[in-house]
């Protein structure tokens, strides 16, 4: 397209200068608009990613049909070190965490309650996010300790327990010792009231003693640098490797673990773009108000120019072309404004007032924004094809001009 014709488009724009600054100001301020809210987007999916993710694994290995098994004894991973050892060999650079859950009686003095302890060690990278969303008075659980054992707040309220007083873990039919005596050394802050009474930490070893020597319920595969769910592609191709190696133990990526919570994140994407589409329209009456009137504006010249031999179909490229160009400055104008702000909320942000909202749920209440480049483009081609679609009537009604009576028309 000649240099003249795009130069003589731009021009034409600036006639009626307010109004053309409204539709390029709401343009803009929704591609702005649409970019903060993917990115807002982005952060909940990634935070509920995390939430997942840091508490359950990216990879978990069960014994074969795990969830049809009701027998304790039957539902545990045997020769644990080794399995272990093998795992870490096939997910290099990966947290590899064994679990073992004792379904017991805790009994401190008169009063007992019913638990599953979770016995694990935890690795800096998993006792650090688990301690940002549930804060702990005294020590965290420690690798190896025999003795130690970590108590929700509520159920140590239930217990009548504190930092320092000695607990009885009684676990009847586990191939262990079948009890054990533990020091409260920690009340952690779970401010889900459920989870505040059911939560007892021990170490591993400790709670092999007890249940299972060598024996695990599960074992999760962490990777605690991703932190974005579209950065993680690290676990497909590790579990492959372990399906390979392991084939006799069920080996499960986070999304097969939970399917209904991965169909939520996996909606949320074309639910936004639908919003965002829904933002567009509501922009594109604006531009076609503009493009509208400055059309019937220069019926006149129009007139002149047909007659002077242009034909209909230019007359309407003149018209498409006015509206790409202030649909196009407007998405450049909302993407000067809306990177910038993402990036800034990259770096961290809350919600005020739903800190604790979130926290209650173990979520972290900071919140990283988050957007992929196919995002940025879909806003500015929307954007752009805003911009045509706009101009389709008032350009067909100007391409079928009758010279002669449009020379005629005054506005």
């Amino acid at each position: 397209m000649p240099v003249a014709v795009i130069f003589l488009a731009w021009r034409n724009l600036w006639r009626q200068r307010r109004r053309s600054l409204t539709s390029l100001g709401a343009v803009a301020f929704v591609v702005c608009l649409s970019l903060l809210y993917y990115s807002i987007g982005g952060a909940a999916v990634n935070s509920m990613y995390r939430n997942l993710t840091e508490g359950a694994g990216q990879i978990q290995l069960h014994v074969a049909d795990y969830r049809e098994v009701r027998d304790v004894s039957a539902g545990l991973l045997r020769n644990a070190a080794a399995i272990t050892e093998e795992v870490r060999a096939q997910a290099a650079g990966a947290s590899v965490v064994g679990v073992l859950d004792v379904p017991g009686l805790l009994i401190h003095g008169e009063r007992s309650r019913a638990v599953a302890v979770s016995g694990r060690d935890w690795p800096a990278p998993l006792s650090a996010a688990y301690l940002r969303t549930n804060p702990i008075e005294g020590s965290f659980v420690r690798a190896g300790d025999p003795t130690g054992i970590v108590l929700g707040r509520g159920l140590a309220r239930a217990l009548g327990a504190g930092i320092g007083d000695e607990v009885v873990l009684y676990a009847p039919g586990s191939e262990g010792f079948g009890a054990g005596s533990f020091t409260v050394i920690g009340l952690v802050d779970v401010l889900d009231p459920v989870a505040a009474a059911r939560t007892a930490l021990l170490s591993l070893a400790a709670a092999q003693a007890v249940a299972a020597d060598d024996a695990v319920s599960r074992i999760e595969v962490h990777y605690p640098e991703i932190r974005r769910m579209q950065d993680d592609v690290a676990s497909t191709e590790t579990a492959t490797r372990l399906r390979a190696a392991l084939p006799a133990l069920s080996v499960e990526t986070w999304r097969e673990l939970s399917p209904t919570l991965v169909r939520i994140l996996d909606s949320l994407r074309p639910v936004m773009a639908i919003v965002s589409v829904i933002f567009f329209v509501l922009a594109g009456l604006l531009v076609v108000n503009s493009i509208y009137l400055g059309m019937v504006e220069r019926i006149h010249e129009f007139g002149v120019l047909m007659s002077l031999g242009a034909s209909g179909r230019r007359v309407m490229g003149l018209i498409t072309l006015e509206s790409v160009l202030l649909c196009g400055a407007g998405a450049a104008l909302g993407l000067a404004i809306g990177l910038p702000l993402v990036g800034l909320m990259g770096r961290g942000f809350t919600i005020p007032g739903l800190e604790q909202y979130y926290a209650s749920f173990n979520m972290d209440p900071v919140f990283y924004a988050s957007i992929h480049p196919s995002e940025v483009l879909f806003a500015v081609l929307f954007a752009l094809g805003t911009g045509v679609l706009a101009a389709l009537w008032p350009a067909s009604i100007a391409s079928r001009l009758e010279p002669v009576e449009a020379m005629r028309f005054t506005a």
